[in-house]
Protein backbone atom coordinates (compact mmCIF):
# COMPACT_ATOMS: atom_id res chain seq x y z
CA UNK A 1 0.00 0.00 0.00
CA UNK A 2 1.54 3.18 -1.20
CA UNK A 3 0.18 6.92 -0.98
CA UNK A 4 2.14 9.80 -3.15
CA UNK A 5 1.81 12.38 -6.16
CA UNK A 6 4.02 9.90 -8.55
CA UNK A 7 2.82 7.16 -10.79
CA UNK A 8 4.60 3.94 -10.12
CA UNK A 9 7.22 3.74 -13.26
CA UNK A 10 6.13 -0.14 -13.23
CA UNK A 11 2.67 1.03 -13.64
CA UNK A 12 1.89 4.27 -15.23
CA UNK A 13 1.65 6.86 -16.39
CA UNK A 14 2.48 4.32 -19.74
CA UNK A 15 -0.36 4.51 -22.48
CA UNK A 16 -2.98 2.34 -21.13
CA UNK A 17 -4.84 1.45 -24.20
CA UNK A 18 -8.07 0.35 -25.02
CA UNK A 19 -7.26 -3.66 -25.81
CA UNK A 20 -9.73 -5.19 -23.69
CA UNK A 21 -13.47 -4.74 -25.32
CA UNK A 22 -16.00 -2.51 -23.93
CA UNK A 23 -18.97 -4.90 -22.63
CA UNK A 24 -20.03 -2.66 -20.21
CA UNK A 25 -22.49 0.23 -20.14
CA UNK A 26 -21.54 3.80 -19.57
CA UNK A 27 -23.95 4.90 -16.66
CA UNK A 28 -24.03 8.44 -14.69
CA UNK A 29 -25.52 7.96 -11.00
CA UNK A 30 -25.11 10.26 -8.07
CA UNK A 31 -22.19 8.90 -5.63
CA UNK A 32 -23.45 7.37 -2.58
CA UNK A 33 -27.18 6.64 -4.02
CA UNK A 34 -28.28 3.63 -3.93
CA UNK A 35 -28.05 0.91 -7.05
CA UNK A 36 -29.91 1.95 -10.07
CA UNK A 37 -32.68 -0.11 -10.98
CA UNK A 38 -32.15 0.28 -14.51
CA UNK A 39 -28.64 -1.08 -14.70
CA UNK A 40 -28.11 -3.11 -17.73
CA UNK A 41 -30.09 -6.31 -17.59
CA UNK A 42 -31.98 -5.33 -14.10
CA UNK A 43 -35.28 -6.55 -15.17
CA UNK A 44 -33.90 -10.12 -16.30
CA UNK A 45 -31.86 -10.95 -13.36
CA UNK A 46 -33.38 -11.70 -9.80
CA UNK A 47 -31.61 -12.89 -6.43
CA UNK A 48 -29.90 -11.10 -3.87
CA UNK A 49 -27.11 -8.71 -4.78
CA UNK A 50 -24.42 -6.20 -3.44
CA UNK A 51 -22.35 -3.02 -4.05
CA UNK A 52 -19.49 -1.64 -2.73
CA UNK A 53 -21.74 1.36 -1.39
CA UNK A 54 -24.75 -0.74 0.41
CA UNK A 55 -21.81 -3.22 1.96
CA UNK A 56 -20.65 -0.28 3.55
CA UNK A 57 -23.59 0.96 4.54
CA UNK A 58 -23.97 -1.98 6.98
CA UNK A 59 -20.65 -1.85 8.33
CA UNK A 60 -21.14 1.35 9.27
CA UNK A 61 -24.50 1.16 10.46
CA UNK A 62 -27.49 -1.74 10.06
CA UNK A 63 -30.04 0.49 10.53
CA UNK A 64 -28.62 2.58 7.87
CA UNK A 65 -28.62 -0.19 4.96
CA UNK A 66 -31.98 -1.23 6.43
CA UNK A 67 -33.01 3.07 5.81
CA UNK A 68 -31.47 3.00 2.34
CA UNK A 69 -31.78 -0.25 1.03
CA UNK A 70 -35.14 -1.64 2.40
CA UNK A 71 -37.04 1.51 3.46
CA UNK A 72 -35.30 3.59 0.16
CA UNK A 73 -36.16 6.65 1.95
CA UNK A 74 -35.02 9.73 -0.11
CA UNK A 75 -32.03 11.62 0.66
CA UNK A 76 -31.34 14.81 -0.85
CA UNK A 77 -28.20 15.81 -2.72
CA UNK A 78 -25.68 18.19 -1.22
CA UNK A 79 -23.35 20.34 -2.39
CA UNK A 80 -20.37 17.83 -1.49
CA UNK A 81 -21.51 15.37 -3.32
CA UNK A 82 -22.82 17.58 -5.97
CA UNK A 83 -19.88 18.64 -6.57
CA UNK A 84 -18.53 14.99 -6.57
CA UNK A 85 -20.93 14.03 -9.50
CA UNK A 86 -19.79 17.31 -11.24
CA UNK A 87 -16.40 16.23 -11.40
CA UNK A 88 -16.70 12.72 -11.82
CA UNK A 89 -18.73 13.82 -15.01
CA UNK A 90 -16.20 16.07 -16.74
CA UNK A 91 -13.38 13.93 -15.86
CA UNK A 92 -15.09 10.84 -18.15
CA UNK A 93 -16.26 13.41 -20.81
CA UNK A 94 -12.13 14.72 -20.63
CA UNK A 95 -11.21 11.32 -22.29
CA UNK A 96 -13.59 11.89 -25.07
CA UNK A 97 -11.40 14.49 -26.69
CA UNK A 98 -8.06 13.80 -28.59
CA UNK A 99 -5.17 13.10 -26.30
CA UNK A 100 -3.50 16.26 -27.05
CA UNK A 101 -6.28 18.54 -26.42
CA UNK A 102 -6.96 16.74 -22.76
CA UNK A 103 -5.60 20.12 -20.79
CA UNK A 104 -6.70 21.67 -17.56
CA UNK A 105 -8.45 24.43 -19.85
CA UNK A 106 -10.04 22.18 -22.04
CA UNK A 107 -11.20 20.23 -18.41
CA UNK A 108 -12.29 23.49 -16.82
CA UNK A 109 -14.34 24.05 -19.86
CA UNK A 110 -16.39 20.93 -19.83
CA UNK A 111 -17.65 22.01 -16.10
CA UNK A 112 -20.69 24.31 -17.01
CA UNK A 113 -21.93 22.67 -19.62
CA UNK A 114 -21.54 19.17 -17.58
CA UNK A 115 -23.61 21.18 -14.44
CA UNK A 116 -25.97 22.31 -17.24
CA UNK A 117 -26.78 18.95 -18.25
CA UNK A 118 -26.89 17.26 -14.64
CA UNK A 119 -28.98 20.18 -12.75
CA UNK A 120 -31.40 19.25 -16.36
CA UNK A 121 -31.51 15.88 -15.45
CA UNK A 122 -31.66 16.31 -11.75
CA UNK A 123 -34.23 19.23 -10.60
CA UNK A 124 -32.95 18.93 -6.94
CA UNK A 125 -29.20 19.69 -8.24
CA UNK A 126 -30.62 22.66 -9.78
CA UNK A 127 -32.35 23.77 -6.32
CA UNK A 128 -29.23 23.36 -4.61
CA UNK A 129 -28.23 26.83 -5.42
CA UNK A 130 -30.84 29.51 -5.93
CA UNK A 131 -28.20 32.05 -5.87
CA UNK A 132 -26.13 32.85 -8.94
CA UNK A 133 -23.25 34.05 -6.78
CA UNK A 134 -23.53 31.14 -4.72
CA UNK A 135 -23.33 29.18 -7.37
CA UNK A 136 -20.40 30.74 -9.06
CA UNK A 137 -18.32 30.03 -6.02
CA UNK A 138 -19.04 26.51 -5.76
CA UNK A 139 -18.44 25.86 -9.71
CA UNK A 140 -14.71 27.45 -8.83
CA UNK A 141 -14.46 25.20 -5.81
CA UNK A 142 -14.67 22.31 -8.67
CA UNK A 143 -12.53 24.04 -10.86
CA UNK A 144 -9.47 23.46 -8.15
CA UNK A 145 -10.37 20.25 -7.46
CA UNK A 146 -10.40 19.79 -11.50
CA UNK A 147 -6.93 21.67 -11.94
CA UNK A 148 -5.53 19.52 -9.18
CA UNK A 149 -6.20 16.77 -11.28
CA UNK A 150 -3.55 17.29 -13.42
CA UNK A 151 -1.02 17.26 -10.51
CA UNK A 152 -1.60 13.66 -10.26
CA UNK A 153 -1.22 12.44 -13.79
CA UNK A 154 -0.98 13.55 -17.65
CA UNK A 155 -4.26 11.78 -19.25
CA UNK A 156 -2.70 12.54 -22.52
CA UNK A 157 -0.62 10.19 -22.08
CA UNK A 158 -3.58 7.34 -20.85
CA UNK A 159 -6.33 5.63 -23.12
CA UNK A 160 -9.24 4.20 -20.40
CA UNK A 161 -10.21 1.02 -21.80
CA UNK A 162 -13.72 1.86 -19.89
CA UNK A 163 -14.83 4.55 -18.01
CA UNK A 164 -18.01 4.77 -15.38
CA UNK A 165 -18.47 1.36 -16.30
CA UNK A 166 -21.11 -1.11 -15.16
CA UNK A 167 -19.39 -4.03 -13.63
CA UNK A 168 -21.57 -7.86 -11.76
CA UNK A 169 -20.88 -11.03 -11.46
CA UNK A 170 -22.39 -14.24 -9.28
CA UNK A 171 -20.72 -15.56 -6.30
CA UNK A 172 -20.85 -19.86 -6.34
CA UNK A 173 -23.23 -18.80 -3.71
CA UNK A 174 -25.75 -17.00 -5.49
CA UNK A 175 -25.26 -13.37 -4.27
CA UNK A 176 -24.59 -10.91 -7.10
CA UNK A 177 -22.26 -8.30 -6.57
CA UNK A 178 -21.97 -4.97 -9.02
CA UNK A 179 -20.90 -1.46 -8.56
CA UNK A 180 -19.49 1.16 -10.90
CA UNK A 181 -15.81 1.88 -12.18
CA UNK A 182 -14.70 5.58 -12.26
CA UNK A 183 -11.83 3.98 -14.84
CA UNK A 184 -10.42 0.67 -15.83
CA UNK A 185 -6.92 1.32 -17.88
CA UNK A 186 -5.15 -2.12 -19.23
CA UNK A 187 -1.56 -1.54 -20.01
CA UNK A 188 -0.29 -2.85 -23.19
CA UNK A 189 0.66 -6.16 -21.74
CA UNK A 190 -2.53 -6.70 -20.39
CA UNK A 191 -1.86 -5.38 -17.22
CA UNK A 192 -5.12 -4.08 -15.15
CA UNK A 193 -5.49 -0.76 -13.52
CA UNK A 194 -8.86 0.18 -11.14
CA UNK A 195 -8.97 3.82 -10.58
CA UNK A 196 -11.61 5.93 -8.50
CA UNK A 197 -11.56 9.27 -8.28
CA UNK A 198 -12.47 10.70 -4.86
CA UNK A 199 -12.96 14.40 -4.27
CA UNK A 200 -13.86 14.17 -0.42
CA UNK A 201 -10.52 14.13 2.15
CA UNK A 202 -7.93 11.27 2.03
CA UNK A 203 -8.04 8.74 4.69
CA UNK A 204 -5.51 8.66 7.90
CA UNK A 205 -4.01 5.77 7.33
CA UNK A 206 -5.90 3.76 10.47
CA UNK A 207 -8.51 4.08 7.97
CA UNK A 208 -7.03 3.32 4.64
CA UNK A 209 -7.90 -0.55 5.05
CA UNK A 210 -11.64 0.68 4.84
CA UNK A 211 -11.36 2.74 1.96
CA UNK A 212 -9.57 0.18 -0.13
CA UNK A 213 -12.61 -2.55 0.56
CA UNK A 214 -14.21 -0.81 -2.37
CA UNK A 215 -11.46 -1.17 -4.63
CA UNK A 216 -11.15 -4.61 -3.39
CA UNK A 217 -14.43 -5.71 -4.14
CA UNK A 218 -14.42 -4.26 -7.80
CA UNK A 219 -11.17 -6.21 -8.11
CA UNK A 220 -12.98 -9.10 -6.99
CA UNK A 221 -15.66 -8.58 -9.54
CA UNK A 222 -13.23 -8.48 -12.40
CA UNK A 223 -11.21 -11.04 -11.24
CA UNK A 224 -14.12 -13.15 -11.42
CA UNK A 225 -15.01 -11.81 -15.02
CA UNK A 226 -12.17 -12.27 -16.39
CA UNK A 227 -10.10 -14.32 -15.05
CA UNK A 228 -7.25 -11.73 -14.31
CA UNK A 229 -5.88 -10.27 -10.80
CA UNK A 230 -5.57 -6.56 -11.16
CA UNK A 231 -2.39 -5.22 -11.38
CA UNK A 232 -3.34 -1.84 -9.23
CA UNK A 233 -6.32 -0.46 -6.96
CA UNK A 234 -5.43 3.43 -7.74
CA UNK A 235 -7.74 6.17 -5.38
CA UNK A 236 -7.14 9.29 -6.23
CA UNK A 237 -7.82 12.06 -3.75
CA UNK A 238 -8.04 15.14 -5.75
CA UNK A 239 -8.79 17.59 -3.96
CA UNK A 240 -5.56 16.91 -1.65
CA UNK A 241 -3.65 15.70 -4.49
CA UNK A 242 -3.03 12.29 -2.84
CA UNK A 243 -2.79 8.04 -4.50
CA UNK A 244 -3.14 5.68 -2.69
CA UNK A 245 -2.17 2.47 -4.54
CA UNK A 246 -2.17 -1.04 -3.40
CA UNK A 247 -1.22 -4.58 -5.49
CA UNK A 248 -3.78 -7.14 -4.80
CA UNK A 249 -2.94 -10.88 -5.43
CA UNK A 250 -5.41 -13.83 -5.14
CA UNK A 251 -5.60 -14.09 -2.00
CA UNK A 252 -6.46 -10.44 -0.96
CA UNK A 253 -9.25 -11.25 -3.44
CA UNK A 254 -10.40 -14.52 -1.68
CA UNK A 255 -10.47 -12.88 1.98
CA UNK A 256 -12.63 -10.16 0.23
CA UNK A 257 -14.85 -12.61 -1.23
CA UNK A 258 -14.76 -14.35 2.31
CA UNK A 259 -15.66 -11.08 4.24
CA UNK A 260 -18.32 -9.86 1.74
CA UNK A 261 -20.15 -13.64 1.92
CA UNK A 262 -20.31 -13.52 5.66
CA UNK A 263 -21.02 -9.64 5.64
CA UNK A 264 -24.08 -11.03 3.44
CA UNK A 265 -25.15 -13.50 5.82
CA UNK A 266 -25.36 -10.82 8.90
CA UNK A 267 -27.40 -8.74 6.35
CA UNK A 268 -30.15 -11.57 6.02
CA UNK A 269 -29.88 -12.62 9.56
CA UNK A 270 -30.77 -9.62 10.32
CA UNK A 271 -33.38 -8.82 7.46
CA UNK A 272 -35.14 -12.76 8.80
CA UNK A 273 -35.34 -10.93 12.33
CA UNK A 274 -36.04 -7.26 11.58
CA UNK A 275 -33.40 -6.59 13.50
CA UNK A 276 -31.32 -3.10 12.22
CA UNK A 277 -29.74 -1.65 15.31
CA UNK A 278 -28.24 1.72 14.65
CA UNK A 279 -24.20 1.73 15.24
CA UNK A 280 -23.42 5.21 16.49
CA UNK A 281 -20.19 6.89 15.65
CA UNK A 282 -18.89 9.97 14.76
CA UNK A 283 -20.35 9.56 11.00
CA UNK A 284 -24.02 9.99 12.66
CA UNK A 285 -23.35 14.12 12.27
CA UNK A 286 -23.75 13.73 8.42
CA UNK A 287 -26.14 11.24 8.41
CA UNK A 288 -29.89 12.31 6.60
CA UNK A 289 -31.86 9.94 9.03
CA UNK A 290 -31.50 11.57 12.58
CA UNK A 291 -34.90 12.17 12.94
CA UNK A 292 -35.95 8.42 12.76
CA UNK A 293 -32.72 7.22 14.56
CA UNK A 294 -33.87 5.68 18.08
CA UNK A 295 -30.37 7.02 19.29
CA UNK A 296 -30.96 10.60 18.57
CA UNK A 297 -34.95 9.90 19.63
CA UNK A 298 -36.62 8.83 16.70
CA UNK A 299 -39.11 6.21 15.39
CA UNK A 300 -37.82 4.19 12.37
CA UNK A 301 -40.91 3.79 9.98
CA UNK A 302 -42.74 0.24 10.37
CA UNK A 303 -40.83 -2.30 8.12
CA UNK A 304 -42.29 -2.49 4.63
CA UNK A 305 -44.45 -5.92 4.05
CA UNK A 306 -42.68 -8.21 1.70
CA UNK A 307 -45.45 -7.04 -1.13
CA UNK A 308 -43.57 -3.39 -0.48
CA UNK A 309 -40.28 -4.17 -0.67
Amino acid sequence: MTRGQDIPPNVGPVPYGSCVEETAAVLDVLPGTPDAPDAPGAQERRGPALSPSRAADFMTCPLLYRFRVIDKLPEPPTTATARGTLVHAALERLFDLPAAERTPEAARALLVPEWDRLAAEEPDLAALFPDEAERASWLQSAVAITDAYFTLEDPRRLEPAERESYVETTLESGLRLRGYIDRLDVAPGGEIRIVDYKTGRAPREAYEASALFQMKFYALVIWRLRGQVPTLLQLMYLAEGEVLRYAPDESDLLATERKITALWQAIERARAAGDWRPRPSRLCDWCNHQALCPEFGGTPPPLPTADEA
